[in-house]
């Protein structure tokens, strides 16, 4: 495994692909505008972006666009951020909106009213089984119902979902259930539990430590890196069910060499810092079951109520997985640590719909650091993590607290796809057959 002390690690996979533009690069409306009449034209032409590149625009624009700005994708065919507008009176923003480089579109649902029926779903509608996030693709509120949700329960969720008007939500139903992917098996393991390392990480105090599923605390405090092998990480700190599924286990020796990579099985991914998720991106999941997969991004701040608890601000995506994949990494082709495997349906066979929790969120409850960066507070952002989602009272001690409620990158295809084939997996998991493309890192797409 990636975390065994002075590992002899494999060619690391480069980090790839441009820093990310600085908010006052993508922000300064013609800073250099051209004298031959052309320069409004460019300006409003959409900037071709990288997944990365397109969030930090799209926090940038949430907050220059204020009550106007109603969600953003990315559109990864034409590689553009698509910004959701509701104009009102003031067309200004849609100027605004286009100088700063993204596509826009308006729309007709506010974020504040996405946001109330989504307040609307949880008082009415906490459902076993059912989960709910914002689709800006569609500009709706798109509630899922896995199969158990049958009889009374699915009128009463159809009934709420009917409640909030026409045009503000729509409603699925998936074959699978809704359930934490936890097993017995290989990777890291506690008692009779088997999940898998999410990131190396810096604790607050410099120890070295990792990320994975707080679900995971709920097999013992102590996790070994073979089966009924001698323990080489404690629990520090753990949330779940509650505002997130993400515990902090610190390595027993502090001499331990962590290094901030994913291992894929024939290479490893270096990570270079945590970035928030995008709606459209494609990413990547490593698992000890199933291996390496991929998917996309579906929606943000997603709400799932498991049969343990309700559990928000998750990133829900297609991307599939199965038991013994908790708390694995998701993470892009450039480097950068999106999530830990929560859970959701299906399996990599049939697909399904699955929940992580955001990378950023967890690094600045537990106060830890991961890759080149300097503190939890520039990879996560007060605003984005603070106490209100994953605060002190929230995150507790040595146990999974009780708590109350939770919250990818680009890997693209074609010209960015990478030499080298990748392995197919981990320990004894099957893996997800993967195949290269021309150039870059290696990784490319298994479906």
């Amino acid at each position: 495994m990636s975390h065994k002390r002075i590992p002899k690690r494999k060619a690391a996979i480069a980090v790839g692909g441009v820093v990310a533009l600085g908010a006052a690069a993508i922000l300064l409306p013609n800073a250099n505008a051209s004298q031959d009449g052309a320069s409004d034209a460019a300006a409003a032409a959409p900037r071709t972006l990288k997944a990365g590149d397109a969030s930090d625009l799209a926090s940038q624009l949430a907050g220059l666009l204020g009550d106007a700005f109603a969600g953003s994708y990315y559109d990864g065919d034409n590689k553009q951020l698509v910004v959701n507008v509701v104009p009102g009176d003031n067309n200004n923003v849609i100027v605004q909106a286009k100088k700063a480089g993204a596509a826009v579109r308006e729309v007709d649902n506010s974020m504040s009213e996405l946001e109330e029926g989504a307040q609307t779903l949880k008082t009415e509608a906490t459902i076993p089984g059912t989960s709910w996030a914002v689709d800006p693709r569609t500009n709706k509120i798109l509630v899922t119902a896995d199969s158990t949700v049958t009889g009374d329960k699915w009128d009463r969720l159809e009934s709420t979902v009917q409640s909030l008007g026409s045009g503000m939500a729509t409603i699925k139903k998936s074959e699978g259930t809704f359930r934490t992917f936890v097993s017995g098996g290989d990777a890291i393991f506690a008692g009779g539990a088997r999940c898998s390392l999410g990131f190396n990480v810096t604790a607050g105090d410099g120890a070295p430590a990792f990320l994975t599923a707080g679900h995971c605390a709920a097999g013992g405090d102590q996790w070994s890196d073979q089966q009924g092998g001698q323990p080489i990480a404690t629990v520090d700190q753990a949330l779940f069910p509650g505002a997130g599924d993400f515990a902090l286990v610190r390595y027993d020796d502090p001499a331990t060499q962590a290094p901030s990579e994913v291992d894929v099985g024939d290479q490893t991914v270096a990570i270079s810092r945590a970035a928030e998720a995008t709606v459209g991106q494609e990413v990547f999941r490593m698992g000890s079951t199933t291996g390496l997969a991929d998917g996309q991004v579906l929606g943000l701040n997603a709400t799932v109520n498991y049969p343990e608890g309700t559990v928000t601000g998750l990133i829900q995506t297609d991307v599939c997985a199965e038991p013994g994949d908790s708390g694995g990494s998701m993470f892009t082709r450039d480097g950068l640590a999106i999530g830990l495997t929560s859970g959701g349906s299906g399996d990599c066979t049939n697909g399904g719909e699955t929940f992580f929790q955001p990378v950023t969120t967890a690094l600045a409850a537990v106060g830890a650091t991961l890759g080149a960066e300097t503190g939890a507070g520039d990879q996560a952002g007060g605003d984005q993590a603070g106490g209100d989602q994953a605060g002190g009272d929230q995150v507790g001690g040595d146990q999974a607290g009780a708590g109350a409620e939770p919250g990818g990158q680009d890997i693209g295809g074609g010209d960015e796809a990478g030499g080298d084939d990748i392995g197919a997996g981990a320990g004894d998991g099957s893996g997800a057959g993967q195949h290269a493309g021309d150039q870059g890192s290696g990784l490319t797409g298994t479906h």
